[in-house]
């Protein structure tokens, strides 16, 4: 049963010549509660070769695409149907006994086997024949009777622990182990080492090593362990209370093997008198540097001796993980002064189990732990920092606190000095703890004049009065606090780093990051933020977190703020897989995000809702304006091409100049109809004909015409100066009784010709007259006409026009009927049809033109 505790702890600093009492209260602890939070903190100390953590056992493996777990599903053989691509093979807590060469025989590209809590009694020594390419082999928590031999040529991670062999001698096979770093080897039933049982291994370099199965030894020939000649890390798993010879033999070969680090578990069993002292050889090491003790019963007088030669031993590093502490001296844990140097730099703590219901004392002299850099008390309930101890520890560096029962009155307490405090430190750990008040901690840092981190995670900060940072600290952790949007504004602008995740935060207030121009990382991870706004400036920042948010899209211009990012971090959010994160699939530098692709699925829409980001299929088109309106700019450039082909290739030029004139004479004819009607004409005709024909108009057409009374209208002697020529020729043919067409040749080749015959018919029709008059002065071929003069064509096939003659007898018939026509009132036959074939020709150009 575990108590309510406390701890008297006696500080004795002879450079004062007094003494300093200070009494701690430490509070109960929950083992369950403890295990659950010592291993992943100290997960980087501790190698257990269990292999646990999957990511750990497949290192070796280049991929984990072609895996198969058969855990858990009463196999009594391995199948025979898997596939040869697989890889990666699970068939752990099975019934599987035996191992023969056809179980494995297809699987010819298998890099990582496990096959654990089977039973497994045997393994055929051709076994893995098929299988050179396996790299990792877990064959512990079985029932095998006898080392098996191997023939794994890539073989470099080994566990054979917890079977049932009875003895460690290993196979001569071993020797050809040639790429094994790593072996974990442990049986109850072998309590004897001897020097040959590792000799196929001498010329291995292994470098990491798990021995036994929390057994005592009965015997250990010296010099077994020292064949390991270039170990660098052990793990050992052997209980001693009575043989330490052989605890002192075995450690004393692992120095000799240039070993660094050395972790004993379990050392010694629970309630065990232990009267010698076990640890004398430590202060004869002279390789070994980093001493952990996990899940150990230490009674109080043990402690003593192990510090008594921890200090006089050649290790930097100590570490106690998981330990139960009893007190069974009177006097507790007493440390006088040493008269000697320490090489002793860190000291870990890191969960303790308080066996007695009464306060543990320490008394301890504040000369062995004054040069220390690393100091971590956590998991040990403490709530008063016992200050005067650490203020003393001049070259502490570091101090982890965490998990502990301290607040600002319990770290800062009365009887401490703020300003001789950590004289040197410059990291602080106080996660979780009960820190509350965000703005006393800020003034209480001030006083550590050189600290640059702080944690203050997973505690319950608030905030409300303004804080007053140092600007020495630019390193600030608050995550897992309840702090709200408005946590930004009461940081400082001197931080570098700052880690705000679940700390409530739903919106990045507006040029919120430009305050801290410092800033190279920022942590916003498992908050509500749904948009990170596109305007933040940070120059500096080189790592953002902003996984496990409410983001749904990545914005171009956001990250355009960021200019020296190389670490981004995303996932596990609702992303749109839509045209708002377009730019995010397509141009963005994948190689930035740390979860891709993984940790990125889509939210919407929901058809295609859980599916990962990188399989969407992007469309460029409709997320794409600037492509949008290059596509449809090209489609009009190209309907306008053929358009404009087809209007060339039709005359419609022309036609398009003849609409616009004919709108406007439309316009005019609607207001001057009735004038018209019932108007009195200035001439009797308006005379059309080209410039090449002025010689035959000018010397008989009009001098014969006009002997004869009639008004003719020339235009080069009639249209008024000034006005434009279109003007002109409306005003004579709407002030012309009728308009004569002089016809030839040159006159289909005129473009004014064209326009005048082109009004004339358009009063003609506006009227309903038939005020046109053709004059044919030479044949012309119907096949030579332009097609714009369709239906002239079709006048000149029908005759409908007077012919000057040759002959000059019917040049007097000619005269005669000529100004007939254009004295009479009357509507003649022949100029009626005529005025009739125009008015179709008319419908026939509007057609054409439209």
């Amino acid at each position: 049963m575990l108590f309510k505790r406390c701890v008297f702890i006696r500080v004795h600093n002879h450079s004062r010549a007094q003494t300093v009492i200070i009494e701690q209260q430490i509070s109960c602890f929950i083992s369950k509660r403890m295990s659950s939070t010592i291993w992943p903190v100290l997960s980087s100390c501790l190698f257990l070769i269990s292999f646990k953590a999957r990511g750990e056992e497949v290192g070796y493996c280049s991929t984990l695409e072609h895996t198969k777990d058969l855990s858990n599903n009463n196999l009594t053989r391995i199948p025979s149907h898997l596939s040869d691509s697989i890889e990666y093979l699970d068939v752990s807590h099975n019934n599987i006994s035996s191992i023969v060469h056809t179980d494995l025989s297809g699987l010819t590209h298998l890099c990582f086997l496990k096959i654990t809590h089977c039973g497994l009694q045997y393994i055929s020594p051709d076994a893995f024949s098929s299988n050179s390419e396996m790299k990792v082999l877990n064959i512990s928590y079985n029932h095998l009777s006898v080392i098996p031999n191997l023939h794994l040529p890539q073989l470099r991670i080994l566990d054979l622990s917890s079977n049932v062999y009875r003895s460690y001698a290993l196979p001569e096979s071993f020797g050809k182990l040639s790429y094994l770093s790593i072996l974990a080897i442990g049986s109850k039933d072998a309590s004897f080492v001897n020097v040959n049982d590792f000799v196929s291994l001498r010329n291995i370099s292994l470098k990491k090593l798990t021995f036994g199965d929390g057994t005592e030894l009965q015997n250990y020939e010296n010099g077994s362990f020292s064949q390991f000649r270039s170990l660098q890390e052990v793990v050992l798993k052997v209980s001693f209370c009575q043989r330490f010879d052989i605890f002192t033999d075995m450690i004393m070969d692992f120095d000799q093997t240039q070993t660094k680090k050395i972790q004993l578990v379990k050392l010694f069993p629970d309630q065990c008198t232990i009267k010698t002292d076990p640890f004398m050889a430590f202060k004869d090491l002279r390789v070994l540097s980093n001493l952990s003790i996990v899940d150990t019963w230490l009674n109080s007088s043990v402690m003593v001796k192990l510090f008594r030669n921890v200090w006089k031993s050649s290790f930097e590093e100590t570490m106690f993980l998981n330990i139960t502490y009893n007190e069974d001296t009177p006097e507790g844990f007493r440390l006088p002064k040493q008269n000697h140097t320490t090489n002793l730099r860190a000291f870990v703590l890191d969960g303790v189990h308080h066996h007695q219901y009464h306060y543990p004392t320490f008394n301890v002299s504040m000369e062995l732990v004054n040069k220390l850099t690393y100091l971590k008390f956590s998991g040990t309930g403490m709530n008063i920092l016992p200050c005067n101890l650490i203020s003393a520890i001049k070259s502490l560096q570091f101090l982890d606190l965490s998990n502990n029962l301290l607040d600002e009155g319990g770290l800062w307490w009365f009887g401490c000095s703020s300003h001789k405090v950590f004289p040197a430190l410059r990291k602080l750990s106080l996660s979780h703890n009960r820190f509350n008040d965000l703005a006393e901690i800020a003034k209480k840092v001030n006083d550590m004049k050189f600290l640059k981190s702080l944690d203050l995670s997973f505690n319950s900060v608030t905030i409300g009065k303004p804080c007053f940072w140092p600007p020495h600290l630019i390193e600030l952790s608050l995550s897992h606090n309840n702090l709200g949007n408005n946590v930004f504004r009461y940081l400082s602008p001197y931080f570098e780093k700052i880690d705000l995740s679940k700390t409530g935060i739903s919106v990045i207030p507006l040029n919120t990051i430009s305050l801290f121009p410092r800033l190279k990382y920022l942590y916003l991870s498992f908050n509500s933020i749904q948009v990170i706004p596109p305007n933040l400036q940070a120059p500096k920042l080189v790592s953002l977190h902003i996984d496990q948010n409410a983001i749904t899209f990545i914005n171009q211009k956001t990250m355009e703020g960021f200019p020296k990012l190389s670490t981004l971090k995303a996932g596990h959010n609702p992303f749109s897989c839509d045209c708002d994160s377009f730019w995010f699939m397509t141009a963005f530098n994948k190689s930035v995000l740390s979860d891709w692709p993984q940790d990125y699925t889509c939210s919407t829409p929901p058809s295609f809702s859980g599916h990962r980001l990188e399989t969407y299929e992007r469309r460029w088109l409709p997320c794409q304006p600037g492509l949008q309106a290059a596509v449809v700019l090209c489609v009009l450039f190209m309907v306008g091409t053929a358009l404009a082909i087809t209007v060339y290739a039709c005359d419609g030029v022309w036609y398009t100049k003849m609409l616009w004139v004919w709108i406007r004479m439309k316009r005019r004819g609607y207001k001057r109809a009735d004038r018209l009607l019932n108007a009195t004409f200035r001439y009797h005709a308006f005379i059309s004909y080209s410039q090449h024909d002025s010689t035959w108009v000018g010397s008989q057409l009009v001098p014969e015409l006009e002997r004869s009374g009639l008004s003719l209208c020339v235009h080069e002697r009639d249209f008024e100066p000034g006005k434009w020529i279109v003007d002109n020729i409306i005003h004579c043919v709407e002030d012309s009784y009728k308009s004569l067409f002089i016809l030839s040749k040159h006159f289909v080749q005129s473009e004014w010709c064209n326009y005048e015959l082109f009004f004339a018919q358009h009063r003609a029709i506006s009227v309903n007259d038939d005020s046109l008059v053709f004059v044919l002065l030479e044949p012309i071929p119907t096949d030579s006409l332009p097609k714009k003069f369709l239906k002239l064509r079709t006048l000149l096939r029908r005759k409908t026009y007077l012919e000057w003659p040759a002959d000059e007898r019917k040049q007097r018939v000619f005269w005669c009927n000529l100004k007939a026509i254009l004295q009479t009132l009357d509507q003649s036959r022949i100029l009626k049809d005529v005025a009739t074939d125009i008015a179709e020709m008319c419908h026939l150009i509007d057609r054409r033109c439209l």
